[in-house]
Formats: C-alpha cells, structure tokens, sequence
C-alpha cells in the first residue's frame, strides 16, 4: 500500500475498524465535511500510519486487541510534550465501559480519551471529531509558541553577549585615551548612549533590519537642535542589518566626538556633509563620505586616538576594506565603500 504524508500533521484522522463497514462509514461521514480520512484494518499497516502522525484516531471496540493497544501505547510515548492526541473509542452499547476506561487510561495515559457508544448520529459523531480537531490545532499553537520562546531566548542570549562584548571593547579603547576619570567617565558615558540610540532604532524598526535614514537621522539628531543644520545627511533610502547599523552608527558618533573636539564642529560656522551613494559598476556598492568644512586648519595627529582606530577597524569589518581617511588642511575627511551585501540583512543563527 502506497502512503502519501498528508499535508499537516495534525489535520486528519485515522480510522481503526475491522469489522463490517465500519470503516466505510465513518470515513464517508467526515469526507462529506471535507475532513481527511485513512482507514486501515487493524493488523494492517498501523505502525506506518501512526508514523505519520494521525491528528487524530478512531477505535472501535472490535479493534481494541492487546497487539494494537500497546502500539497505540508506543506511538504515544513517543509524542512531544505539547501532544496530547484525542482517541474517540466507539463502543458496544453493552461493552463494560469503566472497565474498559480503566484500562485504556492505564495504557494511554497521554492521550485525549473520548468515549461513545453506538450507535452514535452522524451529527453528534462529526462534531465531536471537528471539536477535537480545534484542540489539536491549539495544541499546534502552544508547540509554535514554545518553539518561538525558545527561538527568542537564543536570539537574546546571542544580543546581550554582542552588547556586553560590545560594552567591555569600548570601555577598554576608551580607558586607553582618557586623560582623566572625569573624562573616562563622560566618553565613555557618551559611547554607551550611542549604542543605545541606535539599539532604539532597530527595535523601533521591529526587525533585524532598519532604515540607514533612520540610524544616521538618530545618530546626528542630538547635534542639529535649534533650527540649526551643522550635519547635513543625503543618500538613498536603504535597508541595512542590524549589525551594520549598529556598526555605523557608532562610527558616526566617534566622527562626530572628534569633529566636536578638534574638526569642524568645534568652530561657530563649520559644517559636517555625511553622504551615502549607490554605485552599481561591478555590482552594487554602498559608498559612504564623511566631509568637514569650515573648521581649523588640520593637522594629521602624531598618534591615533581611540575614534580614529575604532572607525578603521570597524568600517574594514564591515564593508570589507579600509575606510580612506585624510587629514585635508582644509577638512577632515573619511570615505568608505564595500559590496551592498555586505551591509544588507542577513540570516541570523540564533544558535551561537
């Protein structure tokens, strides 16, 4: 007998009846409801067809041997622990029903138990199969949702080992150039709030993908109060990942701590342009500039502070090559560009 595997686990039934018609007619009252139906004789293919995982089984009393009580048994240990499938037992109107009941809680003890005696209407019979039917798709719904907890508890023990991991390389880099504990204690502050904006974007984004706009828009938004635009942001919209916003984002706020401090922002009229770009000769590229006008002549420093080395390592990481960074007399500037793929949602394993 060939067997096709129904398209759900849970949305047929299996007919165990070896006697007279039985069979044929139950089958034929739940097709007529469209309810998918196998029927097997007692000694027929059980095993195979409980492998397939019925929704839910049929009996009749006539089926009840020992042989096919205890395979029922073995498929039902072998059931996960949000299954509990529903077992309608049809019997004789003068079979020894407790006795019966006792007996099959005992070999059961995981199943649904459902007694009725024949003969049963055609009404009551489907009904009690459709009600039992929505029990096994709400049981379907607790298995998904403890599968999405699961799923959930590996994707937040993954984010809060990026966050501390990300947390303890900043406070290590910062530590390394800070002057004093008051200034340790500020940039490192500061540092920390970036990374939180721009956690806030993406969970406002809902997702592991966010709005390169919106994460260079929240990023800047502190530094262009009172009407007044110091950092102008243009580029097309695009989606990034979560990891690449993150990373951006943070490499904006160390541009900006250092335009603040010795660039163009630490001058009344100097101005910041961040522009990003699309370039699609030899498959799309994202190209990111950074651009500071009007600020004090620059000099090239005689040694990298913490922004500088952070920005280098983290744009090659993400975009594949070294950003080019220029000490231009007459502006900082920083441009990068890599594959689009490369800052585009990804697959996420949640299982690392």
């Amino acid at each position: 007998m060939n067997i096709v595997t129904p398209e759900s686990e849970l949305d047929w039934v299996l007919v165990l009846a070896p006697f007279r018609k039985d069979a044929e007619y139950i089958a034929a009252s739940l097709r007529e409801q469209a309810v998918e139906v196998k029927a097997v004789k007692a000694d027929e293919d059980l095993v195979q067809h409980l492998a397939l995982s019925p929704g839910i089984i049929v009996i009749t009393h006539e089926a009840l041997s020992p042989e096919v009580v205890g395979k029922i048994a073995e498929h039902l240990a072998e059931q996960a622990g949000w299954s509990e499938v529903p077992i309608v037992v049809l019997l004789e109107r003068s079979a020894p029903v407790a006795r019966i009941r006792t007996r099959l809680q005992a070999s059961w003890p995981d199943a649904r138990l459902l007694f009725h005696t024949r003969p049963i209407s055609p009404l009551e019979f489907v009904n009690a199969i459709q009600s039992n039917m929505l029990v096994r798709l709400r049981q379907r719904q607790v298995r998904d949702s403890i599968e999405r907890e699961r799923e959930l508890r590996l994707e937040l023990n993954h984010r809060v080992k990026n966050i501390l991991a990300s947390v303890s390389s900043i406070f290590r880099m910062t530590r390394r150039g800070a002057a004093s504990v008051d200034d340790l204690a500020d940039d490192f502050t500061s540092r920390l709030q970036a990374l939180s904006n721009v956690h806030t974007a993406v969970f406002e984004a809902g997702g592991e993908e966010v709005s390169l706009c919106d994460v260079v828009g929240l990023t800047v938004s502190p530094y262009n109060s009172d009407g007044m635009s110091r950092i102008n942001v243009s580029g097309p919209e695009i989606t990034v990942g979560r990891e690449a916003g993150t990373t951006i984002a943070l490499c904006l706020h160390e541009l900006i701590t250092n335009a603040i401090k010795y660039g163009a922002l630490s001058e009344p009229d100097g101005t910041v342009e961040i522009v990003w770009t699309i370039a699609e000769a030899g498959g799309p590229k994202l190209c990111l500039k950074w651009i500071e006008t009007g600020g004090p002549p620059v000099r090239e420093p005689t040694r990298q502070g913490y922004g500088t080395r952070y920005v280098r390592s983290a744009f090659a990481s993400l975009f594949g090559s070294l950003p080019d960074i220029s000490f231009a007399p007459d502006g900082f500037r920083c441009s990068v560009s890599g594959p689009l793929s490369r800052v585009t949602p990804q697959n996420h394993n949640t299982a690392d």
